[in-house]
């Protein structure tokens, strides 16, 4: 008991303290639109493996997991390592403004909350497109174990991407103080959009 207490004190003082780190290096806009654009990059991915391997008329779930598994990974490493650098550059950029401004008497929180930031959107924006992509690849490991027909694979994963592209927008929506429906439909508008283009160069081909 003593220990599940104290972990939840650890817990709420390591939470205050990312808000207050948020709060000082005004990132949270940042956060949003590294979670949002990565993970619809990494649904966008899925949907477009997917939908080129049910064209093809793919029967191996192994084949569509490992081109997923790669594809997601890729997105994540390039994703966190690029955020990081690009990230780290600005606030490195706006602490030397500040210094400037007041003379190297800058506070030794702001430092702290500059390196923190940058470390944690690094890690939101590799996550996010890692986290999209397994939503879309996971009926396919049902599929593995034999616990579900390739093509019921093929139509939940269809489901979840498009679910999840909704779940996005209708966020957008939300943050924007518009229509969450409305931005919902548009991504998924996007979503039919690949998959037509898909079809199109499946036919040519």
């Amino acid at each position: 008991m003593w220990c599940s207490q104290q972990l939840g004190k650890h817990s709420l003082g390591f939470l205050k303290k990312i808000r207050r780190y948020l709060s000082i290096t005004r990132a949270r806009g940042i956060v949003r639109r590294y979670f949002i654009l990565n993970g619809f990059d990494g649904s966008m991915t899925m949907f477009g493996i997917i939908v080129a391997s049910w064209f093809a008329h793919v029967e191996h779930p192994q084949t569509i997991i490992i081109a997923g598994l790669g594809a997601c990974f890729a997105m994540g490493i390039s994703g966190f390592f690029g955020a990081y650098m690009a990230e780290k550059a600005e606030r490195d950029r706006m602490l030397r403004e500040l210094e400037k401004e007041k003379n190297g008497k800058v506070d030794p929180e702001r430092y702290e909350a500059s390196e923190f930031i940058s470390w944690y959107v690094a890690l939101i924006d590799g996550l996010s497109p890692v986290l999209t992509s397994m939503i879309a690849l996971a009926p396919f490991f049902f599929a593995l174990a034999s616990m579900l027909p390739i093509q019921t694979a093929y139509m939940t994963s269809f489901i979840l991407t498009l679910a999840s592209l909704f779940s996005m927008g209708y966020y957008l929506g939300r943050v924007a103080k518009g229509n969450g429906w409305i931005y919902g439909v548009k991504m998924l508008v996007v979503g039919a959009f690949a998959a037509i283009l898909i079809f199109l160069i499946e036919i040519m081909i």
